[in-house]
């Protein structure tokens, strides 16, 4: 039953900080369109693990990152607000690569994919 606790209060973390994020006057972290991808919340709720992505790619990721740790205590603060926890968690955020590197998969299936076709159609025509 506590597997299923923490499974919750991670997911009740990330909803209250994709929706507070939104507030967040840094243009470090608004001009990026940070969104919260994921949380993994340490058993003793004292820390947690933010997973983020940015939709633009301008290559501020350690100005975004920054941005993120300026305004931690703010986000740590309205989260306090939003969950009736007895222990508000130390915010740390990770960048998430997983759409990334899903469509640098993507990329290198669909090069395999093209070579391969065009030697089977060779075979084919001969």
């Amino acid at each position: 039953m506590a597997n299923y606790r923490m499974i919750r209060i991670n997911e009740e973390t990330v909803r209250v900080l994709s929706a507070v994020i939104r507030e967040v006057k840094d243009p470090r972290v608004s001009g990026a369109f940070v969104s919260i991808t994921g949380a993994d919340v340490s058993r003793d709720l004292k820390y947690a693990k933010i997973y983020w992505s940015a939709l633009s790619d301008t290559g501020n990721e350690k100005e975004t990152a920054a941005g993120l740790r300026s305004c931690a205590g703010f986000l740590r603060k309205r989260l306090a607000e939003e969950l009736n926890l007895r222990v508000t968690p130390e915010l740390s955020f990770c960048r998430d690569r997983s759409a990334q590197n899903g469509a640098h998969i993507s990329s290198i299936l669909r090069e395999i994919g093209v070579t391969s076709g065009e030697s089977e159609d060779n075979e084919e025509k001969e």
